[in-house]
């Protein structure tokens, strides 16, 4: 046990900052998003589409986040991307809502 945690504590310590750094809603939407949301595939809202977007907005972005992490339809729990943290997920879901005024 002792030889696991030191080579996890070893493995962080020796990750480089940028690899453990949060991603931006724009970097999650380009590398995860896009597939669907660019498109509109399986009825995904598409980015820019203020009235596709706005009843999901007045639903605010914390209960966007919980549908998209839990998944929602045809879209699957946090849209595939279980890479994706939950402020990443947040960050992406922002960057979809503003960019879709």
């Amino acid at each position: 046990m002792k030889k696991v945690l030191i080579a996890t504590l070893a493995t962080v310590l020796l990750t480089p900052a940028a690899a453990m750094a949060e991603r931006s809603g724009a970097d999650v939407y380009n590398t995860k998003c896009t597939v669907c949301h660019a498109t509109g595939a399986a009825g995904a809202p598409k980015l820019g589409d203020a009235a596709a977007w706005a009843p999901r907005a007045a639903i605010g972005v914390d209960a966007l986040v919980a549908s998209a992490t839990k998944g929602k339809g045809a879209m699957p729990p946090k849209g595939l991307c279980m890479d994706c943290s939950a402020g990443e997920l947040k960050a992406a879901v922002q960057h979809m809502l503003d960019n879709s005024k």
